[in-house]
């Protein structure tokens, strides 16, 4: 029988290569092989501004009216239907590369909107979508009382 020597930070280290590996095939939005189950999600950035909000989408490689936009006053949902395929041939070689997928995003809204004036404008792949607020939620003015 021989010795071995413990070392507590090898199993540390061991273990965080394994919770990156689970967050990067599960967590991490991106396109996944649809046979498991997953599927690309878009990331998005919400900002507000004086007048409304500003939704940015990152959904390269689409075109437009593959893009379908639903809005409520509370939330807006947008889904797709991806389609991608490259093809190049160099020294008598011919290389395919192909993304296919649908995916959904619903994202709830901070404060209410008129659905009714929302303008989506789409450029080089990113997604831009304005959406003004509510008049009652622009000349919102709240009392925070100090407890």
């Amino acid at each position: 029988m021989s010795i071995v020597r413990w070392q507590p930070f090898n199993e540390i280290d061991t273990l965080q290569r394994e919770f990156n590996q689970l967050f990067d095939q599960f967590i991490t939005p991106t396109v996944r092989d649809n046979s498991r189950g997953l599927a690309f999600v878009p990331p998005a950035e919400l900002s507000e501004t004086e007048d409304g909000y500003e939704l940015r989408l990152e959904v390269p490689g689409m075109d437009a009216k593959d893009i379908e936009i639903e809005v409520t006053a509370e939330a807006i949902s947008i889904g797709g239907d991806r389609k991608s395929e490259t093809k190049t041939e160099e020294n008598g070689k011919t290389r395919t590369e192909f993304r296919y997928g649908q995916f959904r995003r619903v994202i709830p809204l901070p404060g209410r909107i008129k659905n009714s004036e929302v303008k989506a404008e789409y450029k080089d792949g990113i997604l831009n979508v304005m959406l003004p607020k509510a008049e009652e939620e622009k000349n919102k003015v709240v009392k925070v009382e100090i407890g």
